[in-house]
């Protein structure tokens, strides 16, 4: 980016979407440049109980599951891991889905969740 035959004639705008290690990138010394030029910032909050539920139901019903798949206790426990992040979310479940397939168990457990949350936390 630069000031190069910008003015009101040649309107310029530019979003940066990202992660909050965007952010914490940002805010490094090398980039105040880049970081005095931002002018709006809004940081989202993760997914609150309720919504991360909805979220891991909705993904199971566009895959073509009507039946629960996740009992509540693994949905809590996922949510709470993942502090409500849907990436995190998503990797919690798909890792708890694989756990319980392994087990040879038709739902996703607690001990299915905490076996998922071992595996993905500890790499992240």
């Amino acid at each position: 980016m630069t000031n190069h035959e910008l003015d009101s004639r040649q309107p310029f705008a530019l979003l940066l979407l990202g992660q909050p290690t965007l952010r914490r990138m940002i805010k490094l010394g090398v980039l105040a440049a880049l970081d005095q030029r931002i002018s709006v910032r809004y940081p989202m909050a993760g997914m609150t109980t309720e919504e991360t539920s909805s979220y891991i139901r909705h993904h199971l019903q566009l895959a073509g599951r009507q039946d629960p798949l996740f009992s509540d206790d693994a949905i809590a426990l996922i949510h709470e891991s993942a502090r409500g992040k849907p990436r995190t979310v998503n990797n919690l479940a798909i890792q708890a889905l694989l756990a319980s397939f392994a087990a040879g168990k038709a739902i996703v457990d607690e001990s299915a969740a905490r076996s998922a949350v071992t595996e993905v936390i500890s790499t992240e």
